[in-house]
């Protein structure tokens, strides 16, 4: 298979990257950070595998096209896309929210995902076959308090998902959401503008999802035989039951 990943140069995109790539399969990585793109690509090739390295980012609709929509023959049959580009930015109520915080989760999570799609979804169409895996959260399937926007823009994402498994289920494109609760990478870190302290203190007195438990969840996904479809994966740490409903020891 040949993989698509967005996001690849942290946390869930780079353990989707590394489990794809070990397994075998050819990957397209993506991301806004040269230098840990570069690093990651040397690592992937050492499994034997080719490795083409794209860094944009999603949120720019014409970086996006300029780049996937002018793949070479070699690269342009995408088997898998992973939509994995997304974030958290801050922690506030409605009404103190930081308008710059809901602009980015706005085009990375939704429109960024959308543009991806709309470059890689006409060649799945054509080729009459593919999966689209769109990276969630419980966040789209439940709210909690101060994260409004972006419970929002992933209930959104899953909206997507839903209709595009509807819209493409005549080319045999499969579509799977998956929705991971919390989980220990980069993402607390973003959300609270690189303060650590605060990052850190999400995760006490629990052991957390690790991004190798959605890598894998997504590898097996994708691995499925061709007549079955997995519409979505929720998975949670086992100390978490919702989005509040949290025990710590």
């Amino acid at each position: 298979m040949q993989i698509l990943i967005t996001g690849a140069t942290s946390g869930f995109g780079e353990a989707i990257a590394r489990i794809f790539a070990q397994q075998g399969h050819n990957v397209i990585i993506t991301g806004r950070r040269k230098e840990r793109l570069e690093q990651l690509t040397k690592e992937l090739e050492t499994y034997n595998i080719n490795v083409l390295p794209l860094c944009f980012d999603v949120r720019n609709r014409e970086d996006v096209f300029e780049n996937l929509g002018n793949l070479s023959d070699e690269w342009r049959n995408i088997d898998v896309l992973v939509n994995n580009a997304g974030l958290a930015s801050g922690l506030s109520k409605i009404h103190e929210g930081d308008i710059e915080d809901w602009e980015v989760m706005i085009d990375t999570n939704l429109k960024g995902l959308l543009y991806v799609t709309r470059c890689i979804a006409p060649i799945m169409a054509e080729n009459n076959k593919g999966h689209i895996i769109n990276i969630s959260s419980i966040a789209g399937k439940e709210v909690y308090p101060n994260g409004n926007v972006y419970c929002a823009t992933k209930h959104a994402v899953d909206a997507i998902c839903k209709a595009t498994r509807i819209d493409m289920i005549e080319h045999n494109i499969k579509v799977t959401s998956i929705n991971p609760g919390m989980a220990d990478t980069e993402f607390s870190l973003v959300r609270f503008h690189g303060d650590e302290d605060k990052a850190k203190n999400v995760y006490q007195g629990l052991t957390p999802l690790y991004a190798i438990d959605i890598a894998e969840a997504v590898y097996w996904s994708a691995t499925r035989p061709a007549h079955v479809n997995i519409g979505e994966i929720h998975l949670t740490p086992t100390a978490q039951a919702t989005a509040r409903d949290v025990v710590r020891i």
